[in-house]
């Protein structure tokens, strides 16, 4: 130490157990300001510069960046408050994604180690097609074509909560299986002129689609916790609120008849049943039963709609029977 108590920059660099390159460094910005100068121009630092040498230490080995640092000891005398707060925050927010894309690397890397080797090339060319971290972009589009157009937006943005799935935060080889593969099926050309929605929810004239896919949001609500549930499919509220959406959209009524012609449209109907298996196996966690999707949602309420129909028909079959015999009998 000097005779005046004040520690040139090797000693600092010493006591704080950095080189004095590193002491330097932080002092050409301004972050570790000298308390003077030697006769011979050599700086010269006070014991409080080893307390705030540690403290820039601390926050760069959190990663915060040279200006971050600065920002924060700009305002030291505020006990570190308020800076300090935002400026973690902002870093978390970098930090997030950074972290998304390495667990995602990780667990498409474990994918490839772990398939056969005839399988890789075609794994790796569907997983190289995926941005890290992955984007559910492709997705909404999808959705937002196969929908009807003019939409209101508060319909759309409803639906596509529904249909897109949410990511894992942390996933599995399995789920970044089924992800390249969702986007490699929503992924392809969509191009033409007639829009790919299933027959049944565009009748020639009269139909109202807001009313429809507003219904059905509802509906696949209901049917969804009848899932979680472990209930078989019956009647209630959402075959009540699935079939009202089709009707109210058609502007008839909810009857025994349109029920059955219902049913048959929808058995007609082509289903995506490719996108809704690689949702679910998207959203369910290891070792958990599938999680309830838009896709295994409608499957219910279709088995609902046909059990219901068939009992209809069959104690429609019933009384006809009844009433033939009763006639019969009269007759005699």
């Amino acid at each position: 130490m000097a005779p005046d108590g004040r520690w040139t920059i090797g000693e600092l660099a010493e006591r704080a157990g950095v080189t004095v390159k590193t002491v330097r460094f932080y002092s050409d910005r301004g972050l570790l300001p000298e308390s003077g100068r030697s006769a011979g121009g050599h700086r010269r630092y006070g014991p409080e510069a080893l307390d705030r040498l540690r403290l820039i230490r601390s926050l760069r080995g959190l990663d915060l960046p040279v200006p971050d640092v600065g920002r924060v000891l700009d305002h030291e005398d505020e006990a570190l408050g308020d800076v300090l707060e935002s400026v973690i925050s902002d870093r978390l927010q970098v930090l997030g994604p950074q972290l998304a894309a390495l667990r995602w690397r990780e667990a498409s890397l474990r994918l490839l180690r772990d398939c056969d080797a005839g399988e890789r090339a075609e794994r790796l060319r569907l997983i190289g097609a995926v941005t890290v971290p992955p984007s559910t972009a492709s997705m909404a589009r999808f959705w937002r074509y196969w929908l009807p157009p003019r939409l209101p937006a508060r319909v759309v943005s409803a639906f596509l909560d529904q249909v897109v799935p949410q990511l894992p935060d942390d996933p599995t080889p399995t789920q970044v299986w089924a992800f390249a593969r969702m986007h490699a099926l929503v992924s392809g050309n969509c191009s033409g002129s007639v829009r790919p929605q299933p027959a049944v929810h565009r009748p020639e004239r009269g139909y109202r689609p807001a009313v429809l896919y507003d219904g059905l949001g509802e509906a696949y609500a209901l049917a969804s916790a009848e899932l979680r549930a472990g209930r078989p499919p019956r009647a209630g509220e959402a075959l009540d609120g699935f079939v009202s959406a089709y009707a109210v959209s058609r502007g008839t009524r909810d009857t025994p008849d349109f029920r059955r012609l219902l049913g048959r449209q929808l058995a007609a109907d082509p289903r995506i049943d490719l996108y809704w298996q690689l949702t679910a196996e998207l959203a369910t966690p290891p070792g958990s039963p599938p999680e309830p999707n838009p896709g295994s949602a409608h499957d219910w309420l279709c088995a609902a709609l046909d059990a219901g129909s068939a009992r209809h028909e069959g104690t429609s079959r019933h009384e006809g029977t009844s009433r033939h015999e009763g006639t019969s009998r009269l007759g005699v």
